[in-house]
């Protein structure tokens, strides 16, 4: 059993012939009691959560943690678009190559977007779900324009210097620097294909705020009281039965980073439940 996942740890899982997954294990030999999957945010990666994975993995537990196409080691196909259900389709490809019936799948931000169309659309290998720093809400007029300006940007300045524009303003002011250049030179590893079609993905997705009222599922809501992407009224939008919420107290929108021990914690206590 690892303690802590890295890049050296990933191996890779090939989609349709032509899509690679790259993806870290703590537990490749199986046998788990629980299996949970973590879904990094938008030019991100599965290094995201690197801080997080040893707090989480203990007997009995295993960790998931796949870096998006586009993202990270993940090939970046030549598609204008990456819609949701389509990475859900990814996510779904992953856990048969594993051969995992059900997993607890967390998603954060874009991650959560992920995870709610895999909720709607396969429910059945569910055991439970959660957003981190995400919502059922689709984009706002204005956030739908300002992904055609992102896509714009990209193609003129370049993911790097896009990113570093992007990082910091995901942080709470308080911030330590350390933190925020740590999350720069993950998303460097963005393929400015990936980075374009995720956006444009995430302008297409639609309001799911059904999935979350309606489904039976145990569901785990993640908010920062600091966040400034996603405030907390639109991640804590239903408080139907079998669901946990956890505020984050310090954290911006990359609680994983800034309150590790607080977002593990919460995380273990919703495992607990289910």
């Amino acid at each position: 059993m690892m303690s802590k996942l890295s890049i050296a740890d990933r191996s890779a899982v090939v989609h349709n012939g032509t899509l690679t997954i790259a993806y870290a294990d703590s537990m490749p030999e199986g046998g788990a009691d629980v299996n949970v999957v973590l879904l990094h945010g938008y030019c991100g990666s599965s290094a995201y959560w690197e801080q997080l994975v040893s707090k989480l993995v203990h007997q009995g537990t295993r960790v998931i943690v796949p870096d998006t196409r586009g993202h990270g080691s993940s090939s970046a196909p030549n598609e204008s678009v990456y819609t949701m259900e389509t990475l859900a389709g990814d996510v779904l490809a992953l856990l048969d190559v594993l051969q995992l019936e059900q997993v607890v799948l967390l998603g954060h931000s874009m991650g959560g977007y992920t995870a709610l169309a895999f909720a709607e659309q396969h429910p059945s290998r569910l055991r439970a779900f959660g957003l981190v720093h995400s919502t059922g809400l689709p984009d706002s007029e204005a956030a739908r324009e300002n992904r055609d300006r992102t896509v714009q940007k990209i193609e003129q300045q370049g993911v790097a210097t896009f990113v570093e524009g992007l990082v910091p303003n995901l942080f709470a002011p308080a911030a330590p620097a350390e933190l925020v250049g740590r999350a720069i030179e993950i998303g460097y590893g963005t393929a400015s294909q990936g980075a374009q079609a995720s956006a444009l993905g995430m302008k297409e997705r639609p309001d799911r705020l059904g999935v979350l009222e309606t489904s039976k599922l145990p569901l785990l809501l993640v908010a920062g009281a600091k966040d400034g992407i996603i405030p907390v009224e639109r991640t804590f939008t239903t408080d139907r039965a079998g669901v946990s919420q956890v505020l984050l107290e310090t954290a911006g929108h990359m609680g994983m980073l800034e309150s590790p021990e607080q977002l593990a914690e919460g995380i273990r206590n919703f495992l607990a439940t289910i």
